[in-house]
């Protein structure tokens, strides 16, 4: 189980465990997987209080520790003592942190500048950026580093709702910016027919039962009977807030309030309506969660504790019985931020338009230098082509083999109506090529004087 390293430290919505009294059954059990806190360096967090909570003397600390303490950096001197593997593995993680920031910086710079590899990186000046690590030092994890982590996430996190309701305004304006587009695209009856299919189904949807202000009387006990299985009349906060408290950490964090709204959320949303939009319904549970954290959560540590809740219990307003305006109810922007908005989308496409231009017109040049590089490749096979085809003419033309290195070489031909010439007979071995054949008459003096000379005596 963890105990709430974020709350105490950045105020997150992870949890760390409190040692309490459990049976073996639920310690073998594994805790639930923190959800995910939206900030860019959310695994590098979890990881370093995943390894700083291995350390007994850290963890003794940190459970003695208030918000105070752990926000002015107190807590983060207590470094100093923890067990060497344990250092030794955030060092390990802070190194990896860098290299991870590294390559998005190399990104980053790839994409701005074309990706030149003679471009010269400022890394130590790009990472002063990075909020959450001492870029000075990149290789180990000190205490400076757990300071500035939880100065950072706890910054990070104030303006993380902001950005969420920033991001569901845009999105309502652009689904309104959308309808609108599409209604100038029909003719005046399909027009007419089309607003008043959403007119009819607004008002659907807005034909719901009464929701409750969260964290109110009528809204708690609603949870106590239906979800709880509670008698209504015995209504005890102090039993409600133990139920909830599903991790048993003495607390009741952002996702433990969440899910006492489900009841009240579906009253208004329903999935399989076309009417409702999931999208709403997520912007409303945000803002009922914010609503209970602005009203109960009197440290602003964005827990609840058991004594924050009973006293809040014991207010006035706690008994109001007003009904919560839901988000339909309330505008979420002006006709003159929808222009503004509208006026941004028109230069966005603009310039999305000419980047496709300047991409269609680059794809048409790689096609033409491809076509003329299959030219010029065809060319080069005809030419190559036709260079065999002359050398197997020449050859053929010569009508005469060549030797092994291309030389070429000549038959021998013996003279008509001659013998072999035996061995030991000069000449015998010479080929001789006839210049002119002369007749056999003309011939046969010349090797009868030939055959006298030869039996002259020596």
């Amino acid at each position: 189980m963890k105990l709430s390293f974020i709350f105490l430290a950045v105020c997150l919505t992870l949890t760390v465990a409190v040692p309490i009294e459990r049976s073996q059954k639920k310690e073998e059990e594994p805790p639930p997987e923190a959800p995910d806190t939206g900030l860019y360096y959310d695994r590098y967090l979890r990881e370093v209080i995943d390894v700083l909570e291995t350390d007994g003397h850290f963890r003794e600390k940190l459970q003695s520790a208030n918000a105070d303490d752990i926000k002015n950096g107190k807590l983060s001197k207590e470094l100093d003592f923890v067990s060497h593997h344990v250092r030794t593995r955030l060092d390990e993680l802070k190194r990896q942190e860098v290299s991870r920031l590294r390559m998005l910086i190399k990104a980053k710079m790839d994409n701005n500048e074309g990706g030149g590899e003679n471009v010269q990186i400022d890394h130590l000046g790009l990472l002063k950026q990075f909020e959450h690590l001492d870029p000075h030092n990149q290789h180990t994890f000190e205490a400076r580093d757990l300071e500035l982590l939880i100065q950072a996430a706890t910054k990070d996190l104030e303006n993380y709702d902001a950005a969420r309701h920033e991001e569901f305004k845009r999105y309502e304006m652009m689904k309104e910016h959308e309808r609108r587009e599409y209604l100038k695209s029909l003719d005046e009856e399909k027009r007419r027919q089309e607003e008043a299919h959403f007119e009819e189904l607004k008002k659907k949807h807005n034909e719901h039962p009464k929701v409750n202000v969260p964290g109110s009387r009528d809204q708690l006990k609603e949870v106590w009977e239906e979800t709880d299985g509670l008698d209504p009349n015995e209504f005890n906060p102090k039993t409600f807030f133990k139920l909830h408290d599903t991790n048993g950490d003495g607390v009741l964090d952002e996702q433990e309030l969440e899910a006492l709204f489900t009841k009240e959320l579906e009253k208004v949303y329903d999935p399989k309506n076309e009417e409702d939009d999931m999208m709403e319904m997520e912007e409303e549970r945000l803002r009922m969660r914010e609503h209970v954290m602005k009203n109960v959560d009197t440290n602003q540590d964005r827990l609840v504790t058991l004594q924050e809740f009973i006293k809040s219990t014991e207010r006035k307003d706690f008994n109001e019985a007003d009904g919560w305006k839901t988000v339909e109810e309330q505008p979420m922007y002006t006709e003159d931020e929808l222009r503004r908005f509208e006026t941004e989308l028109d230069a966005q496409e603009k310039a999305i338009n000419q980047k496709a231009e300047q991409l269609r017109r680059d794809h048409e040049q790689l096609q033409q230098r491809q076509l003329e590089l299959d030219a010029q490749k065809k060319e080069y096979q005809q030419a190559v082509l036709q260079m065999e085809q002359r050398k197997s003419q020449t050859v053929e033309e010569q009508g005469k083999p060549a030797g092994p290195h291309g030389e070429l070489k000549f038959n021998p031909q013996e003279p008509h109506g001659s013998s072999k010439e035996g061995p030991g007979i000069p000449g015998a071995d010479t080929v001789h090529a006839p210049a002119t054949l002369k007749p056999d008459h003309q011939e046969a003096p010349q090797n009868q004087q030939q055959v006298a000379h030869n039996d002259t005596p020596l």
